[in-house]
């Protein structure tokens, strides 16, 4: 049932217990509950905020409206680990309601200062005429885990020239200053984002437009990250508005990144590259990063859309997180890698090799929450002069789904969460080197408006898949992370089968998989 405004816009304490216990059975029933993946309790989940490493642990909080499917009143929901595998769950961690957040605590990020964590994030308002008002506000979580909002924005006014869709706080230290990036809507509608100095976190100046080659790229640009790898600068947002072209920006809204020369922090130029896409599946946006003890760059992302119906909306929950990635940069290009932490959660065993040719079913192989690795050791013949078939090369393929490839199969793949007609297909097409995921058999149907395949063309030839599968969950990392895949899928509950296949070919398969669980 839809929502009114009154009811989307409550805080927990003004909901019936009643009201609570029904929800609570309905997500209890649903069958789509991920295993291994952070999804709320009740409600909707949506962007992951607050991303830092902090007295030993990361510290991670999520966008929450606790009441329903809708996007209502948004609360932080806190997490900590560890080992990024096995999250503890702290609770609430930012409630809205005050004068600068009466309408939601909207997204930001944090960034430890002298001990404490510091969580910086825009407050949503609404006066009488229901006429956005953002505030960027400050909280701060001490050692013991306490959380204090801090009385008085430390941003109250969008700068001239930009709408009010002025949002998403990230915030870094450089040198003596802290600076942050806020995500922005010029008055000609069309997407950019603002830069401010402080030297103290709560006074804050606006420097300017960060300066860019994308003056005109979208109608608004959400959850912008900048850091510097390597000695470049990378730059990851969220534009809205982007046309497809190809097999480009086929969702509704897109996320990506730029890379170049560091920002130049006096001019706030950012001399870059072409934008890339960070995912090629059907369900990743909003990502945030974060620097953890060894300086490896960690980045998880909002696995879902805005805007965007999906089957469990009427269950009474919606959406999870990704799983977390190590990000590395090579030639320009962000690279994707599975955290190490996630083999924390492997269990029963099963394997496999030898060669394929066709369809071949694998029973020790089912379920509906695991990680696979599937090597297909690639072996392509030419034919010499003299007429003798010679080796040309053995190429290894591996992933978590680890896959190998070998032989002259024109195309070779996967099919995942098989069962009746329902399949989540992976097909990888020797010749073009294109690699493509089809949801359409997958079960039940996500914003179909929108195609039900996602392809890309890889720059090397496929030689490592590593996937994993959840209940309602497919993440697919492709040749060391060269791309990824993060996809939803709807299945019944007893399509767990698992296929490869081969055509007009053979490889030779070798595949380990683990089962997951909660």
């Amino acid at each position: 049932m839809k929502m009114s405004r009154e009811q989307k816009y409550r805080l927990i304490e003004e909901a019936g217990e009643e009201e609570i216990a029904l929800l609570k059975q309905q997500v209890k029933q649903s069958p789509w509950r991920q295993q291994y993946h952070i999804q709320p309790h009740t409600g909707l989940l949506n962007d992951p905020n607050g991303f830092a490493y902090y007295q030993g642990e990361y510290h991670l909080f999520y966008q929450w409206f606790p009441l329903g499917t809708d996007h209502g009143m948004k609360y932080w929901y806190h997490l900590k680990s560890a080992d990024m595998s096995n999250w503890q769950d702290c609770g609430v961690g930012i409630a809205p309601g005050d004068r600068q957040d009466s309408h939601g605590a909207y997204s930001g990020s944090g960034i430890e200062h002298e001990g404490h964590l510091y969580l910086m994030y825009t407050g949503n308002t609404r006066d009488e005429a229901w006429i956005r008002h953002p505030y960027q506000c400050m909280a701060v979580m001490d050692r013991q885990g306490q959380i204090t909002k801090w009385e008085q924005p430390v941003i109250g006014e969008v700068p001239t020239g930009y709408t009010d869709h002025f949002r998403d706080p990230k915030v870094w230290k450089d040198g003596e200053l802290f600076y942050c990036v806020i995500g922005a809507q010029r008055e000609d509608e069309t997407g950019s984002i603002t830069v401010y100095r402080s030297a103290d976190l709560r006074q804050w100046d606006f420097a300017g437009e960060l300066n860019t080659s994308l003056p005109r790229f979208g109608y608004m640009w959400e959850c912008p990250d900048y850091f510097e790898m390597d000695g470049q600068g990378v730059l990851l947002f969220c534009p809205q508005g982007l046309q497809p072209e190809g097999d480009k920006y086929r969702n509704i809204y897109q996320s990506g990144y730029v890379t170049g020369s560091k920002m130049n922090l006096d001019t706030l130029e950012l001399q870059h590259g072409e934008f890339h896409e960070l995912d090629y599946g059907f369900d990743f946006y909003a990502p945030q990063t974060t620097a953890g003890p060894d300086g490896k760059r960690i980045i998880i992302g909002w696995m879902g859309l805005p805007d965007i119906a999906y089957p469990t909306d009427h269950q009474g929950w919606a959406h999870c997180l990704t799983l977390p990635r190590e990000l590395h940069l090579h030639n320009g290009k962000l690279l994707q890698k599975p955290v190490p932490g996630l083999a924390s959660r492997r269990g029963s065993k099963a394997s496999f090799s030898g060669s394929l040719t066709g369809r071949q079913q694998m029973p020790d192989f089912a379920g509906e929450a695991y990680e696979l690795i599937c090597t297909y050791m690639m072996q392509e013949e030419q034919t010499a002069e003299d007429g003798h078939t010679v080796q040309d090369r053995n190429t290894e393929l591996t992933g978590e789904t680890s896959i190998g490839a070998a032989g002259q199969a024109s195309s070779f793949g996967i099919e995942l969460r098989t069962g009746g007609t329902e399949k989540t297909m992976l097909t990888y097409d020797a010749a073009s080197k294109r690699l493509t995921l089809d949801r359409s058999a997958s079960g039940q149907p996500v914003a179909e408006e929108y195609g039900t395949t996602r392809s890309c063309v890889l720059e090397q030839p496929l030689s490592r898949l590593h996937i994993f599968v959840d209940v309602s969950s497919v993440e697919i990392f492709v040749n060391d992370g060269e791309a990824v895949f993060t996809s939803r899928i709807f299945p019944n509950p007893d399509s767990q089968g698992i296929v490869f296949f081969a055509e007009d070919g053979t490889v030779h398969l070798q595949a380990e998989k683990w089962d997951y669980h909660r």
